[in-house]
């Protein structure tokens, strides 16, 4: 894994018109960092609803707004694809041959092996660079009235090119995510899913695990939550549709990060089953310990 931040930094994206391909929250918030962080650039919006592109124009945060996807990709010289991973095969195929000739691509999705083996090939052919890219940003809260113009600030992003990725590509892609505020780590797809699995997918699995376990046998029990519940189970109330979806792609690393899971409340099971004070504190002592290498939020 690389870390890219400083070269970076003195490098502003020159893109100038970017196309975001679904309007949601981080779609939405990437419209709002572009207008906040690169006012001269222009900003297009596609959306599949036609109630959706009324809503973009009434917040006027899109120079263009449409359920048209190639009057959106018009003339682009950056696209992102922000819709769920399921969307974004037909929209790249109606894509493809039809970008501007310096126009570069990127996605915004949490698993990131299927995305970049289908699209880096199919904008390949037309002689379009993809770079598949990852915000570590979002909230348990879905659509365009959650969109936030900071939610990229300080967040870690991580891009992931291949051995056929161009470096110009890459290059533009990171400039743009460092201009809206994110450090960049870049590895192979793989490398991400396998730690995308651990430190995004598994806590939502476990929350959602965690919230069924404390209140489906009682919910009155819900009145007396606290911060350390409401904390821990915070991300199970994201969107179940969206979640389907990211577990089912990434489904090998998520069934390989939930069997140590188990394996670990197997043990806690039996640490408390026996008493064993001294090996119960290792336990919380080494959770304590591996919790400290967590950065700060941004």
């Amino acid at each position: 894994m690389d870390f890219i931040l400083a070269p970076l930094l003195f490098q502003m994206s020159n893109e100038r018109s970017i196309a975001i391909f679904g309007p949601g929250l981080l779609g939405g918030s990437l419209a709002l960092a572009v207008r906040r962080m690169m006012p001269q650039c222009e900003v297009r919006i596609w959306a599949r609803r036609s109630t959706a592109v009324d809503d973009i124009h009434r917040r006027g945060i899109a120079d263009v707004a449409s359920t048209n996807a190639e009057l959106v990709a018009e003339g682009a010289s950056l696209i992102i694809l922000a819709t769920p991973i399921v969307v974004m095969e037909s929209v790249s195929l109606a894509l493809a041959g039809r970008l501007a000739a310096d126009a570069v691509v990127t996605d915004v999705g949490s698993v990131k092996v299927p995305v970049v083996n289908l699209l880096q090939p199919l904008f390949a052919s037309s002689g379009h660079g993809f770079v598949g890219s990852h915000p570590m940003a979002g909230s348990e809260k879905a659509g365009i009235e959650a969109a936030r113009h900071d939610l990229f600030d300080g967040a870690a992003c991580i891009v992931t090119p291949t051995d056929q990725t161009h470096a110009a590509a890459l290059d533009r892609v990171s400039r743009f995510w460092v201009q809206l505020g994110c450090r960049i780590l870049t590895m192979p797809p793989g490398e991400h899913d396998r730690k995308i699995a651990r430190i995004s997918h598994l806590p939502h699995a476990m929350a959602a695990a965690v919230s069924l376990a404390a209140l489906q046998q009682d919910e009155t029990a819900a009145p007396c939550s606290g911060n350390g519940f409401r904390d821990s189970t915070r991300v199970a109330g994201g969107d179940p549709d969206l979640w389907t979806g990211i577990l089912l792609e990434n489904r090998l690393e998520v069934m390989a990060a939930l069997e140590d899971a188990m394996a670990q409340t197997k043990d806690l099971l039996a640490i408390i089953s026996r008493q064993d004070k001294e090996a119960l504190r290792r336990f919380l002592a080494e959770a304590q310990r591996l919790r400290a290498l967590v950065p700060p939020g941004a």
